[in-house]
């Protein structure tokens, strides 16, 4: 794949609000998984991350973040958490849509545009695990959607069930016959 139209974030940001939504009901102040944040918390870093990839993608950044922070109301519901990821999520498919084929920007060296779209499924697929496991929600990340960040993100992960090896090399699980993971970072710059 070397250019994408912002479909796979457009599905993910689908996937997390089939999985979110039902829960909008229950105590997001809870810390989310193995975070330090809670998941209203987790649902901003992850909105923010969103908006800044499109951002970054827009202006064709070449050497840093633009220099902003996403705030929520602290009277914000969970609710409107997710609306807020679902915004940012389009901001990002429309930027990749737009984006020409060798299009770089900015994220701890030069990325293209499957690089951001690979980011923000991993981004969405895994602080929505997160968020699940601070609400008691049994979901595993979708495997389709896993293969395509381990593809273009982790090259050198190991064979195995896409969750499983997406989770284990984002240090959130383990992987029978590999050391648990405690430091990572995903390769999304193009060499």
């Amino acid at each position: 794949m070397t250019q994408t139209d912002g479909a796979h974030v457009a599905s993910t940001l689908v996937e997390m609000a089939s999985v979110l939504e039902p829960a909008v009901g229950g105590d997001w102040s809870v810390r989310a998984g193995p975070l330090a944040w809670t998941c209203s918390e987790t649902g901003v870093h992850v909105a923010q991350g969103l908006l800044k990839y499109a951002c970054q993608l827009v202006v064709h950044a070449t050497d840093s973040y633009l220099p902003f922070e996403l705030k929520l109301r602290s009277d914000s519901s969970p609710l409107e958490v997710l609306t807020l990821i679902r915004a940012c999520g389009r901001l990002l498919a429309d930027a990749l849509r737009s984006a020409d084929a060798d299009l770089r920007a900015w994220h701890y060296g030069m990325a293209d545009s499957t690089g951001f779209e690979a980011m923000a499924v991993g981004e969405i697929l895994l602080h929505t695990y997160d968020i699940t496991r601070g609400l008691g929600l049994a979901w595993d990340p979708p495997e389709q959607l896993c293969t395509l960040v381990l593809r273009r993100l982790f090259p050198d992960a190991p064979p195995g069930d896409p969750a499983s090896v997406l989770l284990w090399a984002t240090g959130r699980g383990d992987l029978e016959g590999h050391q648990p993971v405690t430091e990572w970072v995903w390769r999304s710059a193009v060499l």
